[in-house]
């Protein structure tokens, strides 16, 4: 998700609600502590360099019980970090923590936003030797002139 479309989510939002893909709700009371811009420069493991660049959202939950982050207040925040750190609009990953700090893309379920579980890849699978995935086909749904017959002289 865009930080345009968090943006305007926001504007007409009545309350900002996190949960994780499986359901789990982060505690109404929870803190954005940073909204940044994160820029990760690298190479590859086919020798690719490469540069990301998202919008960073951190999310804590502290003993802090009567603190509720309003809409306003979160918009204020990106105008904030838009204004002060130059933020393009970028894609948005939010850091939450779970056994350690997790990141995770941002969607939103007509609710809530949902931090929805990143996966690492493989960026150079035809330079390191990772063969392509097979394709799965159903040999249910062929017909049956598809199919050898024996002594059809096609094997």
């Amino acid at each position: 998700m865009k930080l345009s479309e968090v943006k305007h989510i926001l504007q007409t939002a009545e309350s900002v609600d996190f949960e994780l893909a499986n359901g789990t709700k982060v505690p109404e009371h929870f803190h954005v502590t940073e909204v940044g811009v994160v820029t990760k420069h690298f190479i590859d493991c086919g020798g690719t360099v490469r540069t990301e660049k998202v919008a960073n959202f951190q999310l804590w939950d502290a003993n802090d019980f009567d603190h509720r982050l309003k809409p306003q207040k979160l918009l204020n925040i990106i105008s904030l970090s838009e204004k002060t750190l130059g933020m393009e609009d970028l894609e948005v990953e939010v850091e939450y923590q779970s056994e350690t700090i997790g990141k995770y893309d941002l969607g939103f379920s007509g609710e809530t936003f949902v931090l929805q579980p990143k996966t690492t890849a493989c960026l150079a699978p035809e330079k390191c030797g990772v063969p392509p995935q097979k394709i799965k086909i159903s040999l249910l749904g062929l017909q049956s002139g598809d199919v050898c017959a024996p002594g059809g002289g096609c094997c």
